[in-house]
């Protein structure tokens, strides 16, 4: 079994390239977020070409705003909207769905981004974690977080820790919460394989940070104990953030029980550019 994630940043505008990437490497459970669009939007966008492919949908979304779905030629049983007593801000967003595929208890989330360390929408990422947590920690083993996490889990899965000082994704309280969701058994599947590989999943529109490979790891696959048994190949689809009209993140592979194109590493094409020397690359943001 193939289990993708993707953050598409708006499935409208990714429409050109979501297709050709399902033809080409044929995921059999895709997790997606920020949809950007309400349910029956989606099905009228994407349903026939879905249906073509042999994929069931399930989706959780909003018009503008957040949005998770997954897709899935494996069965899809069991769907649940959102997460029980999630906070919202104020209202509950469009941030997580659930559903059996193939016998595995998939989840695919988008956490809150946090914005400022200390702000009101940092509080409600750290809440809304616990939540997952929470949900989680009541499920069965056989289970696999993927999705944007809006975390980087340490200092090597960003360029530089020294351009991220005073940023959210890296504080020591989001890593915290990051590691309760790990210690009920979920393995970061992608580091685990690759401990000492350089590999990212998320690079800045701005400042050819991309094609300097100025990233951060942020989006996971997180598989409970059996799952990560299986694991043959993980990887980063770099290829799919080349290109004309790309989403900001790459998608994330895993393949179980075997891997039709080899375990082929962190990364594909390898990284364009050297890792940046300590303090010499500044974020957009802060210039």
């Amino acid at each position: 079994m193939r289990i993708a994630t993707w953050n598409v940043n708006s499935i409208k505008q990714r429409l050109p390239r979501l297709l050709p990437w399902l033809d080409q490497r044929r995921p059999d459970v895709v997790c997606l977020q920020e949809t950007k669009l309400a349910d029956e939007g989606f099905r009228e966008l994407l349903g026939a070409e879905l249906d073509q492919r042999g994929y069931a949908a399930a989706l959780h979304g909003e018009a503008t705003w957040n949005g998770v779905a997954i897709l899935s030629r494996v069965g899809l049983e069991e769907v649940v909207a959102g997460l029980p007593g999630a906070p919202g801000f104020p209202q509950p967003e469009a941030r997580a769905v659930s559903a059996t595929c193939g016998g595995i208890r998939v989840l695919s989330v988008y956490v809150p981004n946090g914005r400022t360390p200390g702000s009101e929408h940092y509080r409600y990422k750290l809440a809304w974690l616990a939540s997952l947590r929470e949900t989680i920690a009541a499920g069965p083993e056989a289970t696999v977080v993927c999705g944007d996490m809006n975390i980087a889990p340490t200092d090597v899965d960003v360029f530089d820790p020294e351009a991220y000082v005073g940023q959210t994704h890296v504080t020591p309280t989001e890593r915290a919460a990051l590691a309760a969701l790990q210690r009920l058994g979920l393995h970061d599947v992608v580091r685990e394989r690759w401990p000492d590989q350089r590999v990212f999943t998320y690079w800045d529109y701005r400042a050819g940070m991309f094609h300097q490979d100025l990233g951060m790891r942020i989006d996971l696959v997180l598989a409970g104990t059996p799952v990560a048994g299986r694991v043959r190949a993980a990887w980063v689809d770099r290829h799919a953030r080349k290109g004309r009209g790309p989403s900001d993140h790459a998608p994330v592979i895993i393949d179980l029980d075997e891997a039709p194109d080899g375990d082929i590493g962190p990364v594909v094409p390898p990284p364009s550019a050297p890792a940046a020397r300590g303090g010499s690359v500044k974020l957009p943001q802060s210039r």
